[in-house]
Protein backbone atom coordinates (compact mmCIF):
# COMPACT_ATOMS: atom_id res chain seq x y z
CA UNK A 1 0.00 0.00 0.00
CA UNK A 2 1.26 3.45 -0.66
CA UNK A 3 -0.22 6.73 0.10
CA UNK A 4 0.04 10.32 -1.87
CA UNK A 5 -0.81 13.78 -0.75
CA UNK A 6 -3.87 14.95 -2.93
CA UNK A 7 -2.84 18.13 -3.24
CA UNK A 8 -1.86 17.98 -6.75
CA UNK A 9 -4.19 18.16 -10.13
CA UNK A 10 -5.76 15.03 -10.82
CA UNK A 11 -5.22 13.54 -13.87
CA UNK A 12 -8.58 11.29 -13.51
CA UNK A 13 -10.77 12.27 -11.22
CA UNK A 14 -9.98 10.21 -7.57
CA UNK A 15 -6.54 9.39 -9.12
CA UNK A 16 -3.21 11.11 -7.99
CA UNK A 17 -1.90 9.86 -11.93
CA UNK A 18 -3.10 8.16 -14.95
CA UNK A 19 -3.12 4.24 -14.36
CA UNK A 20 -0.39 2.43 -16.08
CA UNK A 21 -0.99 0.92 -19.75
CA UNK A 22 -3.28 -2.14 -19.16
CA UNK A 23 -4.90 -1.40 -16.30
CA UNK A 24 -8.61 0.06 -16.98
CA UNK A 25 -10.66 1.71 -14.42
CA UNK A 26 -13.79 -0.99 -13.82
CA UNK A 27 -16.01 1.26 -11.07
CA UNK A 28 -15.53 4.87 -9.08
CA UNK A 29 -18.25 5.78 -6.70
CA UNK A 30 -18.59 7.24 -3.26
CA UNK A 31 -20.38 6.73 0.08
CA UNK A 32 -23.97 7.58 0.32
CA UNK A 33 -24.44 10.36 2.80
CA UNK A 34 -27.24 8.99 4.69
CA UNK A 35 -26.13 5.65 5.21
CA UNK A 36 -22.72 7.28 6.19
CA UNK A 37 -23.56 9.44 8.85
CA UNK A 38 -26.24 6.28 10.19
CA UNK A 39 -23.65 3.54 10.22
CA UNK A 40 -20.24 5.61 10.49
CA UNK A 41 -21.48 8.74 12.91
CA UNK A 42 -24.17 6.63 14.62
CA UNK A 43 -26.77 9.08 13.22
CA UNK A 44 -29.69 7.02 14.54
CA UNK A 45 -27.98 6.60 17.89
CA UNK A 46 -27.88 10.41 18.85
CA UNK A 47 -31.34 11.02 17.74
CA UNK A 48 -32.43 8.40 20.04
CA UNK A 49 -30.61 10.16 22.46
CA UNK A 50 -32.38 13.38 22.27
CA UNK A 51 -35.52 12.16 21.93
CA UNK A 52 -34.67 10.71 25.35
CA UNK A 53 -33.26 13.83 26.70
CA UNK A 54 -36.63 15.72 25.68
CA UNK A 55 -39.02 13.33 26.96
CA UNK A 56 -37.41 13.45 30.09
CA UNK A 57 -37.06 17.22 30.31
CA UNK A 58 -40.49 17.71 29.20
CA UNK A 59 -42.08 15.73 31.92
CA UNK A 60 -40.06 17.37 34.53
CA UNK A 61 -41.30 20.34 33.43
CA UNK A 62 -44.46 19.55 32.51
CA UNK A 63 -44.89 17.91 36.34
CA UNK A 64 -43.37 21.01 37.91
CA UNK A 65 -45.17 23.78 36.15
CA UNK A 66 -47.83 22.38 33.22
CA UNK A 67 -47.42 22.79 29.50
CA UNK A 68 -45.93 26.20 29.66
CA UNK A 69 -42.85 25.07 31.86
CA UNK A 70 -42.51 22.11 29.83
CA UNK A 71 -42.30 23.94 26.40
CA UNK A 72 -39.69 26.51 28.34
CA UNK A 73 -37.30 23.26 28.65
CA UNK A 74 -38.32 21.15 25.94
CA UNK A 75 -37.87 24.06 23.18
CA UNK A 76 -33.81 24.68 23.67
CA UNK A 77 -33.28 21.02 24.21
CA UNK A 78 -34.69 20.74 20.64
CA UNK A 79 -33.15 23.48 19.00
CA UNK A 80 -29.63 22.20 20.60
CA UNK A 81 -30.44 18.38 19.12
CA UNK A 82 -31.17 19.87 15.74
CA UNK A 83 -28.07 21.52 15.64
CA UNK A 84 -26.35 18.67 16.92
CA UNK A 85 -27.90 16.71 14.30
CA UNK A 86 -26.96 18.99 11.36
CA UNK A 87 -23.59 19.04 12.35
CA UNK A 88 -23.24 15.51 12.10
CA UNK A 89 -25.12 15.16 8.59
CA UNK A 90 -22.51 18.18 7.54
CA UNK A 91 -19.57 15.95 8.39
CA UNK A 92 -21.11 13.22 6.56
CA UNK A 93 -21.92 14.78 3.59
CA UNK A 94 -17.98 16.28 3.62
CA UNK A 95 -16.48 12.95 4.00
CA UNK A 96 -18.86 11.57 1.21
CA UNK A 97 -18.33 14.33 -1.04
CA UNK A 98 -14.59 14.10 -0.76
CA UNK A 99 -13.89 10.35 -1.13
CA UNK A 100 -13.70 8.43 -4.29
CA UNK A 101 -13.59 4.60 -4.24
CA UNK A 102 -11.57 3.72 -8.06
CA UNK A 103 -11.39 -0.30 -8.71
CA UNK A 104 -9.31 -0.98 -11.28
CA UNK A 105 -7.95 -4.28 -13.26
CA UNK A 106 -5.31 -4.47 -10.40
CA UNK A 107 -5.76 -2.75 -7.24
CA UNK A 108 -8.36 -0.33 -5.12
CA UNK A 109 -7.88 3.21 -5.05
CA UNK A 110 -8.97 5.18 -1.96
CA UNK A 111 -8.90 8.88 -2.16
CA UNK A 112 -10.12 9.85 1.48
CA UNK A 113 -9.95 13.03 4.07
CA UNK A 114 -11.88 15.83 3.41
CA UNK A 115 -9.66 18.44 5.38
CA UNK A 116 -6.42 16.51 4.48
CA UNK A 117 -6.81 14.49 1.28
CA UNK A 118 -4.76 11.61 0.83
CA UNK A 119 -4.54 8.49 -1.49
CA UNK A 120 -3.85 5.01 -0.62
CA UNK A 121 -3.33 2.18 -3.17
CA UNK A 122 -4.11 -1.40 -2.89
CA UNK A 123 -3.34 -3.98 -4.81
CA UNK A 124 -5.15 -7.03 -5.40
CA UNK A 125 -1.48 -8.96 -4.31
CA UNK A 126 -1.89 -7.14 -0.70
CA UNK A 127 -5.46 -8.56 -0.65
CA UNK A 128 -5.69 -11.70 1.79
CA UNK A 129 -9.74 -11.37 1.52
CA UNK A 130 -12.68 -9.22 0.81
CA UNK A 131 -15.83 -9.37 3.24
CA UNK A 132 -19.00 -7.84 2.42
CA UNK A 133 -21.55 -5.67 4.94
CA UNK A 134 -25.02 -5.51 3.05
CA UNK A 135 -27.73 -3.48 4.66
CA UNK A 136 -31.05 -3.62 3.35
CA UNK A 137 -31.52 -0.77 0.90
CA UNK A 138 -28.72 -1.81 -0.79
CA UNK A 139 -26.03 0.57 0.72
CA UNK A 140 -22.44 -1.66 2.35
CA UNK A 141 -19.30 -1.79 3.28
CA UNK A 142 -16.47 -3.52 1.41
CA UNK A 143 -13.76 -4.07 3.50
CA UNK A 144 -10.55 -5.54 2.42
CA UNK A 145 -7.77 -7.77 4.89
CA UNK A 146 -4.37 -6.40 3.69
CA UNK A 147 -1.74 -8.63 3.68
CA UNK A 148 1.00 -6.43 3.37
CA UNK A 149 4.05 -5.67 5.99
CA UNK A 150 2.62 -2.01 6.48
CA UNK A 151 -0.28 -1.12 8.34
CA UNK A 152 -2.20 2.32 7.56
CA UNK A 153 -3.26 3.77 11.65
CA UNK A 154 -6.72 3.71 12.89
CA UNK A 155 -7.02 7.86 12.75
CA UNK A 156 -5.89 7.47 9.21
CA UNK A 157 -8.40 5.69 7.70
CA UNK A 158 -11.66 7.04 10.07
CA UNK A 159 -14.35 6.51 8.49
CA UNK A 160 -12.91 4.56 5.86
CA UNK A 161 -12.41 0.92 7.69
CA UNK A 162 -13.97 -2.28 9.06
CA UNK A 163 -15.58 -1.66 11.96
CA UNK A 164 -14.79 -3.29 15.28
CA UNK A 165 -11.76 -3.93 13.92
CA UNK A 166 -9.34 -1.59 15.73
CA UNK A 167 -6.43 -3.51 16.76
CA UNK A 168 -6.12 -4.54 12.89
CA UNK A 169 -7.59 -2.04 10.51
CA UNK A 170 -9.11 -3.38 7.22
CA UNK A 171 -9.42 -0.11 4.56
CA UNK A 172 -12.48 -0.37 3.40
CA UNK A 173 -15.15 1.39 1.01
CA UNK A 174 -17.64 2.37 3.15
CA UNK A 175 -21.80 2.41 2.64
CA UNK A 176 -21.22 2.48 -1.01
CA UNK A 177 -25.03 2.45 -2.97
CA UNK A 178 -25.20 -0.66 -4.90
CA UNK A 179 -22.61 -2.84 -2.73
CA UNK A 180 -23.29 -6.21 -3.95
CA UNK A 181 -22.39 -5.72 -7.47
CA UNK A 182 -19.24 -3.66 -6.54
CA UNK A 183 -18.05 -6.44 -4.37
CA UNK A 184 -18.93 -9.34 -7.33
CA UNK A 185 -16.61 -7.06 -9.89
CA UNK A 186 -13.91 -6.92 -7.39
CA UNK A 187 -13.80 -10.64 -6.54
CA UNK A 188 -13.59 -10.98 -10.57
CA UNK A 189 -10.88 -8.84 -11.22
CA UNK A 190 -9.20 -9.92 -8.62
CA UNK A 191 -9.01 -13.46 -9.32
CA UNK A 192 -8.65 -12.06 -13.08
CA UNK A 193 -5.50 -10.75 -11.82
CA UNK A 194 -3.93 -13.02 -9.89
CA UNK A 195 -4.22 -15.78 -12.35
CA UNK A 196 -2.87 -13.78 -15.08
CA UNK A 197 1.05 -15.73 -15.99
CA UNK A 198 3.38 -13.22 -16.11
CA UNK A 199 6.47 -14.53 -18.04
CA UNK A 200 9.99 -14.23 -15.81
CA UNK A 201 13.19 -14.87 -17.01
CA UNK A 202 15.65 -17.86 -15.75
CA UNK A 203 19.39 -17.89 -15.36
CA UNK A 204 19.70 -20.13 -18.31
CA UNK A 205 17.62 -17.69 -20.51
CA UNK A 206 14.54 -19.32 -20.98
CA UNK A 207 11.56 -18.21 -20.09
CA UNK A 208 8.86 -19.99 -17.51
CA UNK A 209 5.19 -18.89 -16.72
CA UNK A 210 4.79 -17.49 -13.04
CA UNK A 211 1.63 -16.76 -11.01
CA UNK A 212 0.79 -13.07 -10.90
CA UNK A 213 1.76 -11.16 -7.39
Amino acid sequence: MSDHDDFAFEPIKGLPERPPVGEDILWQGRPATYALARDAYKLHWIAFYFALLLLWRCGVGLAQGGVLMALQIGIPTLVMALIALSLVWLLAFAQARTTVYTLTSARVVMRIGAALPVTFNIPFAQVGAAHLDLRRDGTGTIAMETTGASRIGYLTLWPHLRPGYARLTQPAMRCIPDAAPVAKMLAEAAETRMARPVVSRSEGGSASPVAAA
